[in-house]
């Protein structure tokens, strides 16, 4: 394998985690504050690439499109929370499932009566159109780079949030002890909302900037890794893996032993 090879893999998995980044960070501000296993998160990352495919076919604004998408599956968002998961936080996590699961099938049900079920293609602007040389003769796709540079930003921008500002006081003091801060005057259920906005904006985002690379189309996200995101966390996440293909292969060497027979 050659050098420029593979840094241009190297900038292809950078920009594929953004993409994982942008749905986990929303999943595990929801699962960390609110405790909520949410498995219908992908389907905003539908709703946000749908939002952007219908504004950018009204006004042929790619920028518009990808604004309304972080609006349109906020909106949906905030909706879906006052509407169904609020009456999900104090049951329990099989109830989250099972409620959730359904949303996935209703939300893709809705978006296929509504749009259809072709897939819709997002046009690049001409400015991220093309590839930009780099160094040491590597050419790479400007639009790629863009996303990993708005990635970049929002982890900055969330960053910000939650350390230096009174909301992000209020949602790390939410993820330690909701009663405590219910108790000092804080309307949890607002925060609650707020932060389910938010995650469901950053799912939307990133469904709008995927879906001008490959397609937009009905259940895109639906299948998304839940457990892998809502816990963020890479190194346990193969820990995890190597674990489970270990005892499946020492099981395996027993049994060709004889000790199983």
């Amino acid at each position: 394998m050659t050098f420029i090879l593979f840094f241009e893999q190297l900038l292809n998995g950078m920009q594929f985690g953004i993409m994982l980044f942008l749905m986990s960070a929303g999943l595990t501000l929801i699962f960390g504050v609110m405790g909520l296993i949410n498995l219908a998160h992908g389907s905003f990352y539908m709703i946000g690439a749908f939002c952007a495919a219908l504004i950018a076919g009204l006004t042929g604004s790619f920028w518009l499109a990808l604004l309304a998408s972080l609006i349109g599956a906020a909106i949906a968002g905030v909706l879906i929370e006052i509407i169904i998961i609020r009456r999900l936080y104090r049951r329990d996590h099989l109830d989250q499932v099972l409620a959730t699961f359904a949303l996935i099938l209703l939300l893709s049900e809705g978006v296929r009566w509504i749009f259809g079920a072709f897939p819709l293609y997002l046009n690049i602007p001409n400015i991220l159109n093309g590839s930009i040389p780099l160094f040491f003769d590597i050419i790479y796709s400007k639009y790629r780079l863009f996303i990993i540079l708005i990635g970049f930003l929002i982890a900055a921008g969330l960053y910000l949030l939650i350390t230096k500002t009174r909301l992000g006081i209020r949602i790390r003091a939410g993820q330690n002890d909701r009663q405590m801060i219910s108790a000092l005057g804080v309307d949890i259920s607002k925060l609650y909302t707020i932060v389910f906005a938010i995650g469901a904006g950053l799912a939307g985002l990133a469904g709008a900037m995927i879906g001008a690379i490959q397609s937009v189309e009905v259940g895109m996200g639906a299948y998304f890794d839940t457990s892998f995101c809502g816990y963020c966390n890479w190194w346990n996440w193969i820990n995890k893996r190597c674990l489970y293909w270990f005892n499946i292969s020492r099981c395996y060497r027993h049994y060709r032993k004889g000790i199983f027979t």
